[in-house]
């Protein structure tokens, strides 16, 4: 059980409609009226998954270890090769859904500091939020810390949705340093037994130098506090970026150690496959998912719900 209460499989299902069309219902129109799954098939199938987003080193292990198990079972109909996928695509997901955040390790480091990271226009202000109001329905005490200094429109954006969430926000002028945002922070939520502390950061990735001198200054400022802290390192991708998305992964896993990704506006997309191509390559959890603009429509990540959300018609 998750520590957000908010799961909706019919909300996720909605949510990744474009996806499901892009991926399911073209492989269906692929397979529909053939007796039988031949090599011909598994090739379209193939180009389907590729131009899907799910990326081509993925698409090739899914493939070839379903022409696998389809030459040993003689049963090649249509269902067959549609749970063959399934199988492989829940496969490449299963790893992660052993890390989500319990409530025993946030007493066991309370305050539990969650560092949010990611490019400017990802969603970054708003999953704060999001998370903000679901640990607090969690009866957790949430505070927030605005360290985006750089943009005033950051402060200003998530002063809003701390107010819509009910939780404190630390914040100070644009052009402070960010570092001493975080320290006021988390020496507010130790004086105030805080549960959890969620802290933004900048998402300038063209200047990566000055992204790792920032970030490594924040977390040396809240070790000085928290010396486990930050226990988290979220990275926040926009869904409908497609293989942009995993650039990001690829350069923010070089400026900090990501323990998980928040993969946002998966509802407005037909590119979620992408979420398989990242885990395959990095092995970097998916924790939450965004399938609506509601405060309450950030959900945990449950691998094996994704992948029958997208199969399920």
């Amino acid at each position: 059980m998750g520590l957000f209460k908010n799961f909706d499989f019919e909300r996720l299902k909605s949510g990744l409609t474009k996806t499901r069309d892009k991926i399911i219902n073209s492989i269906t129109e692929t397979i529909s009226g053939k007796a039988s799954i031949d090599e011909k098939t598994l090739d379209e199938i193939e180009e389907i998954l590729i131009s899907s987003d799910i990326g081509f080193d993925t698409v090739e292990k899914i493939i070839e270890d379903s022409r696998i198990k389809l030459k040993s079972n003689k049963d090649r109909s249509d269902l067959n090769i549609i749970q063959a996928l399934k199988n492989e695509l829940n496969s490449v997901l299963d790893f992660g859904n052993s890390q989500k955040i319990k409530l025993d390790c946030i007493d066991k480091f309370k305050p539990y500091v969650i560092l949010i990271v990611g490019i400017n226009g990802a969603g970054k202000t708003t999953t704060i939020g999001k998370l903000a109001y679901n640990f607090k329905n969690a009866g957790l005490k949430v505070i927030v810390g605005a360290a985006d200094t750089f943009r005033a429109a950051a402060n200003e954006q998530l002063e809003i949705w701390a107010k819509r969430a009910e939780v404190e926000i630390v914040q100070k002028g644009r052009g402070s340093d960010p570092s001493s945002v975080a320290y006021d922070v988390i020496d507010t939520a130790i004086k105030n037994n805080v549960d959890v502390v969620l802290i933004d950061t900048a998402g300038r990735l063209h200047n990566k130098v000055y992204l790792m001198a920032e970030l490594n200054k924040i977390k040396r400022v809240i070790q000085k506090l928290l010396p486990h802290a930050p226990n988290e390192t979220l990275l926040v991708i926009d869904g409908n970026t497609g293989q942009n998305a995993l650039v990001q992964v690829d350069e923010f896993s070089k400026v900090t150690d990501l323990t998980g990704l928040v993969i946002t506006k998966l509802d407005g997309t037909a590119k979620g496959g992408v979420i398989f191509q990242i885990c395959h390559k990095q092995k970097i959890p998916v924790k939450y998912i965004g399938v609506g603009e509601k405060i309450d429509d950030l959900q945990e990540f449950d691998a094996k719900q994704f992948v029958n959300a997208i199969f399920d018609n």
